[in-house]
C-alpha cells in the first residue's frame, strides 16, 4: 500500500520542523511539520503550495475551533487558514481533543493506576483542551482552570467548571476576533526560555496538563515529583523537564520519530485513511465567534475517531524519569 503524505502547517517556529515515516498497522505515512514563524501569510502560502499535493493537512500552533460544553467557537485567523485550501482535507486537532484526550485521562486511571479523585490538576488552558478538562472533572480531580493566567497573564484562577464555562461564553465572542498571537506564543516566541511566574499554581498541582507552549511559558525552575500531561514535546523538552525534577511525562499522542507530534498531525493521519473529506459548508461564510448549533464537524464525528483510535491501538506515551 502506498504511503500517505500528511503535512502539518504550524504558526510555530520553523526550528521545530521535522519529517518522519510512521506506520500504523498496515498503513505508512510520511509526516512532515513546517513552521511559519508566526506568519499567517506564510502559513497561507504553504497551504496553497501543497493543496492537492498532500493527502491531508493539520493546522498546528493555532486553534480553529474552541469548545465550551456543546458549543463551538471559530477563531478569526483559523478561518482564514481553512479558506486557503480547496482540495486537500484539513483539520486542526479539535476532533482528537474531544476523543483521544478524554481517553488519555482514562489511561491514567486504568493503565497507570492513578487515583484522580482529589488529585490537584492544573489545566493551563482548558479552552484548548476542553475534553480533557471535562474528563478530569468527571474523574473527581480538583481542577484549576488556568486560561486567564496563562493565555492572558491575568492572575484569575478558576476552580469550578460551571464558573469557567460561564466566563468563557462571555469572553469568547470578542476574543475570537483578535489575532491568535494575542493569546498564544507563536514563531520565535516559542523559542524564548521560560519566564518563571505564578509558581504557586504549578507547585500545588500533582498533575500539570495542557498545551506544552502554554505550560512552558511560565515554567518554574523546579517541579519535583510532578506529572506532566501534554504533547508536542521534543527530546530537548523532555531533558529540560527532567532537569526541573519532573517525575513523568505522558503525551496524549504516541511517539513518532523520537518526538510526539500535535493532535492535529495524528488527526490528519486518520483523515488521510478515509479518502476525500470536503470542508463543511459553514467554513465559507462563518464569522469569528459561535458557530450555529448543529454545524458539521471539521473532520470526522467523535464516534468515527473513537473507532479509528481503537482500530489502530493508539495510546499515550509514558516517559518516567529515574
Amino acid at each position: 500500500m502506498s504511503e500517505r503524505r500528511v503535512l502539518s502547517v504550524s504558526l510555530g517556529s520553523a526550528r521545530r520542523d521535522h519529517r518522519t515515516v510512521v506506520t500504523l498497522q498496515d498503513r505508512s505515512f510520511v509526516v512532515e511539520r513546517l513552521g511559519s514563524d508566526g506568519s499567517i501569510d506564510r502559513a497561507v502560502a504553504l497551504l496553497q503550495q501543497y493543496d492537492g499535493v498532500v493527502d491531508a493537512f493539520g493546522l498546528g500552533g493555532i486553534d480553529v475551533l474552541l469548545a465550551v460544553g456543546t458549543e463551538r467557537y471559530a477563531m478569526r485567523d483559523g478561518l482564514r487558514l481553512l479558506r486557503a485550501v480547496r482540495q486537500t482535507p484539513i483539520v486542526d486537532g479539535s476532533g482528537l481533543k474531544q476523543t483521544l484526550e478524554r481517553r488519555a485521562v482514562a489511561f491514567l486511571q486504568q493503565r497507570l493506576g492513578i487515583t484522580l479523585a482529589g488529585t490537584k490538576v492544573l489545566m493551563v488552558s482548558a479552552l484548548d483542551r476542553f475534553g480533557m478538562a471535562q474528563a478530569f472533572v468527571a474523574a473527581g480531580a480538583q481542577v484549576l482552570f488556568g486560561d486567564f493566567i496563562f493565555a492572558l497573564d491575568l492572575d484569575q484562577p478558576v476552580r469550578d467548571l460551571h464558573t469557567f464555562e460561564e466566563m468563557a461564553r462571555r469572553y469568547l465572542p470578542d476574543a475570537c476576533k483578535l489575532p491568535f498571537q494575542f493569546f498564544y506564543p507563536t514563531g520565535k516566541a516559542q523559542e524564548r526560555p521560560p519566564q518563571p511566574k505564578y509558581p504557586a499554581y504549578y507547585e500545588e498541582a500533582d498533575i500539570i496538563a495542557g498545551d506544552f507552549h502554554f505550560l512552558r511559558r511560565y515554567l518554574p525552575d523546579r517541579l519535583p515529583g510532578a506529572m506532566i500531561v501534554t504533547n508536542t514535546v521534543t527530546q530537548q523538552d523532555l531533558a529540560d523537564l527532567e532537569r526541573r525534577g519532573v517525575a513523568s511525562v505522558v503525551t496524549t499522542t504516541p511517539e513518532m520519530g523520537g518526538r510526539s507530534f500535535g493532535s492535529n498531525v495524528l488527526e490528519a493521519m486518520l483523515i488521510a485513511t478515509q479518502g476525500a473529506h470536503p470542508l463543511p459548508d459553514w467554513v465559507e461564510n462563518a464569522t469569528p465567534g459561535a458557530l450555529p448549533p448543529g454545524s458539521a464537524a471539521l473532520g470526522l464525528a467523535n464516534e468515527q475517531y473513537d473507532a479509528l483510535i481503537a482500530m489502530y491501538a493508539i495510546e499515550p506515551r509514558v516517559v518516567r524519569f529515574a
